[in-house]
């Protein structure tokens, strides 16, 4: 033990600084090496006259650096230990070592060996027992013993990725002492706080030591990350330290399952900060790749963070049976499901409203998932290529809606086979109630959820009874009937809500629990298409260990004890003794397990209140000045060798030659001009002054059918209709528009009238997808069989050959149920108040999009585009009692003749055309009494 800050290793060497004198004295005596001269004549006659002189001693500076040299060498020799380690065990007691072998002391594990090592010793040297207990390992031995037997166990103890558990190893060291008082404690600890109230320090200290040590090491590598997410642009890391004095940037480094570096990024502490947050950044299919996360430079299990499927961030394309509405939102199908999975993935939505471009533009993207809201029938050619990607591993979600509830019951994409229609709960014809939603069976994504209070289903589709129904149902309301089921398809699967994406027809769109199923159904699909096994698994089956993570952040296969991991979904899984972290599952799937829980933060350990010595770890604050010596003494001896060298003249021969030469850069060739290639765009595009000229008018326009006398029929009879609009409204549309269903742009016109004929070819698969798209994005298409048959109704039976080609073409087309035009809708009074819909016919109603609830007359209408009803059919040839000639005498007299029933034609196309540019607007109360004065009411 030394009072000096310092103590020598070889204390007898410091005995040659008594020659120090001695080698003074000779050194003063040795005259410096005489001076050697060139023999030129002139310079020895020069010199001749010249009192030759010659030194009889050394210089005294050049004495003293030899000097200084002498001393550094004996002082090498004689090893200056800077804070040297200090022995003084306490008596009274054993010497007690409580260790922590966490992941936090990988770093130094090997000082923290040879300190408990020479504490092992000096309680041998003075014949102490040993007692020794290890926080991170699931049992200890900690009975006191020899040192021997001490130190076999230090050499057998290792770090472990695992926050300590030091109650568990303070209870074993307190029945093995059973009630002996220590001599010495020590505590070598990492210096982290292993839970929010770590009372470790103070329990030891109850253990009444005579003499209680805290051996911390550095505790600036004490850092560890908490949380990784997948966000939309970049990957957000939170990480946690326990050192937080100074400001640091922390390097992070993605790597694939590989092991190969990918994309890095840092995060950035500043002074006083114990939590920060960085960011990796990255394309979306590069970050899908990242396997894990780590912090370089720092080698511990809590400096990696593991990542698993459900990191990756999935690519949900949406579609829809109905066009966004940017001014009702709340009213679109896509609203709450975008909300719910924003957070979560990456929502693709389609650049075209025709799906039969549409979707498979869409699968060349590789989405996870696609989610349906409201379509009922699909383009014909989109159901193999749909049905090859769910079989490779995608996920179909589809939302019921009206036009689901109308769709075919061979519907090869719904996992149940649905009944027509839907179920009305609590409507005024309804004897059932609304009904709430049942526990979740404890298979499937929703196992573990809670139960929905506020969730009410008023309206569904309804499956047939199957006898497999039952365990293909992840949800079901209290009454037993299906709401969420599903079917697998090889590698993949469809699932159905069988209510609608918005709020209309239950109120768990706008539930907290939507989001969450949402979620869950998503995350059992993996980027790429294909399906987890281990997410489909978590919720019922244990995970066995794939891959461990060792203390210094490395995977490895060796599983050891590890336990499968049992999923719960209430709870997140945490590390322990039984499930250390690292992988669990299989090559198809697994669910990383890490360190630390998320957002968790390393705190110091509570001291306070407890009288305890704080040392540093052997190697740490202990260091030699042995090197340091030893290197001065070198750079004394070249310094002295190169003195005696100049005073020899060594250096008068050198002669300063220094001319600096100055390099001027010289081009050598001139920099080629590039020129670029010329191009020119192609302004002479046919019909953009056609296109200009539509958007500057409304067009009224009608569907070429091939049929000169069915096609000259329309073009007059919307001419006419357009001269009555212009003489009775202040609309003045422009002529009228022939279409080529194959060719031209649809969205131009607000309504297509569509003469419909059963000699006319059949309209191709591309021209029925055309339309098919153009009502999906808010257009409106005038059906008109011209036979006065009930097309869709015919309580007679009978059916005209128009009615059948009508069929075949609403076959092709996604359309929602419909319904005669009720007395109070909007169409009665868009501008004329009308009661029938007649044209040069008057028997065949005049159908629209049926209501989906028992909304009243003045209820705004749910659908999009203000209200407007995407189809309209009829069978009263409506062209034909516009018809006129160029006089404007009508072309085609009325069934029977009667000019009043031509002027209720007129309105009624007057009617459509207010009520296609302005939907619901007559529905507002606010227009209730003029109605009523022009009534007399």
């Amino acid at each position: 033990m030394s009072a000096l800050p310092f103590a020598f290793a070889y204390p007898a060497i410091l005995g040659a600084l008594i020659a120090l004198p001695i080698i003074w004295w000779l050194l003063r005596l040795t005259p410096p090496r005489p001076q050697s001269e060139v023999f030129p004549p002139l310079k020895i006659l020069a010199t001749v006259l010249k009192r030759e002189e010659t030194p009889a001693q050394s210089p005294w500076w050049l004495t003293l650096l030899r000097m200084l040299m002498a001393a550094a060498v004996i002082l090498a020799i004689a090893d200056p230990v800077f804070n040297p380690r200090t022995s003084s065990l306490a008596s009274g007691g054993p010497l007690v070592l409580f260790v922590d072998n966490g992941w936090a002391t990988s770093p130094d594990w090997e000082r923290r060996v040879k300190t408990a090592d020479a504490l092992i010793d000096d309680a041998e040297s003075a014949g102490i027992p040993v007692s020794i207990a290890f926080t991170a390992d699931p049992t200890n031995d900690a009975v006191a013993g020899t040192a021997a037997v001490a130190r076999d166990k230090l050499r057998a103890a290792e770090p472990k990725p695992l926050v300590p558990d030091r109650q568990r190893a303070f209870e074993a060291l307190r029945a093995a002492l059973n009630g002996v008082h220590p001599g010495t404690l020590a505590f070598l600890t990492d210096g982290a706080a292993a839970k929010e109230a770590d009372a470790t320090v103070k329990q030891l200290s109850d253990l009444q030591p005579g003499q209680l040590r805290l051996v911390t090491g550095d505790q600036k590598d004490t850092v560890a990350i908490t949380t990784a997410s997948n966000a939309a642009g970049s990957m957000s890391v939170t990480a946690t330290r326990l050192d937080g004095t100074l400001a640091a940037s922390l390097p992070l480094t993605a790597q694939d399952a590989q092991g190969r570096p990918i994309a890095a990024g840092a995060v950035d502490f500043q002074p006083g900060q114990s939590v920060a947050t960085g960011s990796i950044t990255a394309p979306f299919e590069m970050r899908n790749d990242f396997a894990r996360v780590s912090i370089d430079n720092h080698a511990t299990a809590g400096a990696v963070h593991l990542l698993d499927d459900g990191f990756k961030r999935r690519r949900v394309v949406l579609l829809s049976g109905e066009a966004r509405d940017d001014f009702q939102p709340l009213l679109s199908p896509l609203y709450y499901i975008q909300r719910a999975l924003q957070p979560y993935a990456d929502l693709i939505e389609p650049n075209s409203p025709d799906l039969a471009s549409a979707i498979p533009d869409l699968l060349s993207q590789n989405p996870s998932v696609i989610i349906m809201a409201d379509i009922g029938r699909l383009p014909q050619e989109t159901y193999e290529p749909l049905q090859r990607w769910i079989a490779n591993g995608g996920t179909l979600i589809r939302f019921a809606g009206p036009r689901l509830a109308a769709a075919p019951a061979d519907d090869p994409l719904v996992p149940v086979t649905l009944r027509q229609g839907e179920r009305a709960l609590g409507g005024a014809l309804s004897w059932a109630e609304p009904q709430p939603l049942a526990e979740f069976p404890n298979f499937g994504p929703f196992a573990g959820m809670a139960k929905p209070t506020d969730v009410t289903v008023k309206r569904q589709v309804l499956a047939e009874p199957t006898p497999d129904l039952a365990e293909r149902t992840w949800a079901s309301l209290a009454d037993g009937t299906p709401l969420v089921t599903t079917k697998p398809i090889s590698a993949g699967r469809i699932v159905l809500f069988h209510v609608s994406a918005e709020a209309t027809w239950s109120d768990l769109p706008i539930s907290g629990n939507f989001v969450e199923m949402l979620r869950r159904i998503v995350q059992l699909s993996r980027s790429g298409g294909v399906t987890s096994e281990a997410g489909a698994a978590s919720t019922a089956e244990a995970l066995s260990p794939f891959r461990l993570l060792t203390a210094k952040g490395a995977l490895t296969t060796e599983t050891g004890a590890a336990r499968p991991l049992i999923p719960n979904a209430k709870t997140t899984p945490l590390a322990s003794f039984d499930n250390p972290p690292g992988l669990y599952g299989s090559e198809e799937g697994f669910t990383a397990l890490n360190v630390l829980p998320a957002n968790a933060e390393l705190k110091p350990l509570d001291t306070s209140g407890v009288t305890l010595v704080r040392e540093g770890l052997i190697g740490g604050e202990t260091w030699s000045a042995k090197p340091a010596l030893f290197l001065i003494a070198l750079f004394l001896l070249v310094a002295d060798s190169l003195i005696v060298m100049f005073m020899g003249g060594a250096f008068s021969r050198v002669r300063g030659a220094g001319r600096a030469v100055a390099v001027v850069a010289v081009a050598l060739g001139a920099l080629a001009l590039v020129h670029p290639s010329s191009s020119w765009a192609d302004d002479s595009k046919p019909g953009d002054e056609q296109i200009l000229q539509r958007l500057d008018n409304t067009h009224l326009a009608y569907v070429v059918t091939g049929e000169a006398e069915i096609d000259r029929i329309s073009e007059r009879g919307l001419e006419g209709l357009t001269d009555f609009l212009t003489y009775r409204t202040t609309l003045e549309p422009a002529p009228p528009v022939g279409l080529d269903l194959a060719k031209d742009e649809l969205a131009f016109y607000p309504i297509i009238y569509w003469p419909v004929s059963a000699t006319a070819p059949m309209p191709s698969a591309a021209a029925i997808n055309k339309i098919d798209a153009y009502m999906r994005s808010g257009g409106t298409v005038l059906f008109d069989t011209k036979d006065q048959f009930n097309a869709l109704d015919n309580s007679a039976g009978a059916s005209s050959a128009n009615g059948e080609r009508l069929q075949q073409i609403l076959a092709g087309l996604d359309i929602p149920p419909l319904e005669p035009v009720p007395s109070d809708h909007v169409l009665t009074k868009s501008f004329y108040l009308l009661s029938s819909f007649p044209g040069r016919y008057a028997g065949s109603p005049l159908w629209i999009e049926a209501r989906q609830d028992n909304r009243s007359a003045n209820a705004k209408s749910a659908a999009t585009a203000d209200g407007v009803s995407p189809i309209l059919i009829t069978g009263n040839d409506l062209a034909g009692a516009w018809a006129v000639d160029a006089n404007g005498a009508p072309l085609l007299p009325t069934v029977p003749p009667d000019e009043t029933q031509r002027e209720y034609a007129y309105r009624t196309g007057v009617n459509i055309m207010m009520y296609m540019l302005t939907g619901n607007y007559k529905t507002d109360q606010v227009h209730v009494p003029a109605l009523l004065e022009r009534l007399g009411q």
